[in-house]
């Protein structure tokens, strides 16, 4: 598994948007746990399943667009982009495999 960089918790802000997305998902998550548990429709369920993943894939789509605008943006200023283009060249074959 490749090693991502570790941030600062004020880096973290700039997530908001992201967060705010993952929480929702969490629970809406609790929430189908518990139509399992009270043996609820399928559909219903898978419903709130694909509801769930497309707010996981926004809040990934986010975290990505806040790298772009900052970390990378920064390196590019710095004249250090080949790193990140690295960085985000892997990222691409791990959407890939998630598609």
């Amino acid at each position: 598994m490749e090693e991502f960089h570790v941030h600062h918790m004020a880096d973290h802000l700039k997530h908001e948007e992201a967060l705010n997305l993952l929480k929702t998902a969490r629970g809406h998550l609790d929430a189908v746990i518990k139509m399992i548990e009270d043996e609820r429709y399928c559909v219903d369920i898978s419903t709130q399943l694909l509801a769930i993943i497309a707010l996981l894939k926004k809040a990934n789509t986010s975290v990505i667009n806040k790298h772009i605008e900052t970390c990378v943006k920064d390196a590019i200023n710095n004249g250090d982009v080949d790193e990140k283009l690295k960085e985000l060249e892997t990222l691409m074959k791990y959407l890939e495999k998630s598609l």
